[in-house]
């Protein structure tokens, strides 16, 4: 029969109720003094009945633990398993192109044509715009009409000098005439040459801010050209991990825009810490994604440090109460579970997860209403 320890315990207290009130019927004739004394004696009986019902309920509940009612805690558990577990450290980078050149003019002068658009393939050494060069190309013309000639004299004096006929002087003022015209010429159209800008590498025009008729000059940004096809993720990191963080370490790129994880490795480490922010500086080379623009903002999590089977819990399980670490695990008491209060030690804390030591693998963990559980509290999973 279910519910004993309820039924004796009404029984009993209905028992005493009923004595008590058959006493005081039968001494309503006595005087006041025997009054008092039969109300002290029904107290002390009525005590000692109470405790008798609270015995044979602690007693009923120990010889029927399936029949007894148990007060038990609504909780959720996760089994613990070895598993691989990184230690990185996490920050904030921005996408860099590996070229990423503003393009000027070497020579000053006035724009007479631009030859590409903004978005446009171009190749290293590809004409982007003329500076006006026609002083240039008129001096041009004219030494090679003087060289033209002064070739002419040049081969008739060579002629005649290896007959031996004529001075040596006449033969080499004519080939000293000629060749300076040729260094001349040489050096106009040098110079012609830096009157067109010209890309310094392949890649895509990105701006363009020289325009026709607009006088430019060196150092002057007249183009930008990128090649977006080798990007990079620059970022500083506390030099609380200057010992950690080594070239060749594992890197996951979080890229919000691109909603997914790019894996690649640091290429690149300062030698120097910033002595404002104590921060030094990282690279990262970023494999070939097309979404991918500089100036883009992420995330990265250089792993400095894998264990390759560790046990990890979600951080908001562990509680420190009396300056210990502590996570519940249920575990099984007869035919109940009740939960074990557990001493942890965390190794490290990645990812909304912490690396811990003193659990096993196959514990089940609390991981809900683990707030305000005691040692021993009966669970309900």
């Amino acid at each position: 029969m279910k519910n004993i320890p309820y039924m004796n315990s009404t029984f009993y207290t209905r028992l005493s109720v009923v004595a008590v009130v058959a006493l005081l019927a039968a001494c309503s004739a006595a005087t006041p003094d025997d009054k008092k004394a039969q109300l002290e004696k029904l107290k002390a009986q009525q005590a000692d009945i109470a405790k008798q019902v609270v015995q044979l309920e602690k007693e009923i509940a120990k010889e029927n633990p399936t029949e007894a009612k148990i007060k038990t805690k609504d909780v959720a558990v996760t089994e613990v398993k070895t598993a691989k577990f990184d230690h990185y450290v996490q920050t904030q980078g921005r996408v860099e192109a590996e070229d990423n050149i503003s393009v000027s003019a070497k020579s000053p002068g006035v724009i007479m044509a631009v030859y590409v658009k903004e978005g446009q393939q171009v190749s290293k050494g590809q004409t982007l715009a003329q500076i006006d060069n026609a002083v240039i190309l008129r001096s041009i013309e004219s030494m090679k009409s003087q060289l033209e000639l002064a070739t002419s004299v040049y081969n008739r004096q060579k002629n005649l000098w290896d007959q031996k006929i004529g001075t040596e002087v006449q033969y080499l003022q004519a080939k000293t005439n000629k060749e300076t015209l040729e260094r001349n010429i040489a050096s106009l159209e040098e110079q012609n040459q830096m009157l067109r800008i010209k890309s310094p590498i392949n890649g895509t025009v990105d701006e363009i801010t020289a325009k026709i008729g607009e006088a430019v000059s060196p150092g002057q940004p007249a183009f930008r050209v990128v090649n977006t096809s080798e990007l990079k993720i620059t970022a500083n990191v506390s030099d609380a991990f200057v010992t950690d963080v080594q070239k060749g370490n594992k890197v996951i790129v979080t890229i919000p825009e691109l909603k997914k994880d790019l894996e690649s490795k640091v290429t690149f480490v300062g030698k120097t810490i910033d002595p404002l922010s104590r921060t030094f500086q990282v690279e990262v080379a970023l494999p070939s994604e097309a979404n991918l623009r500089p100036n883009m903002s992420g995330v990265i999590k250089v792993v400095y440090h894998t264990e390759a089977e560790a046990i990890a819990v979600p951080i908001n399980v562990v509680q420190d109460i009396n300056g210990e670490k502590i996570v519940f695990v249920a575990e099984a008491n007869g035919k109940n579970t009740v939960a074990r209060k557990k001493v942890v030690s965390v190794e490290g804390v990645f990812g909304g997860k912490a690396q811990v030591s003193g659990l096993n693998a196959g514990d089940k963990v609390v991981t809900f209403g683990y707030q305000g559980l005691n040692d021993g509290e009966f669970l309900k999973i």
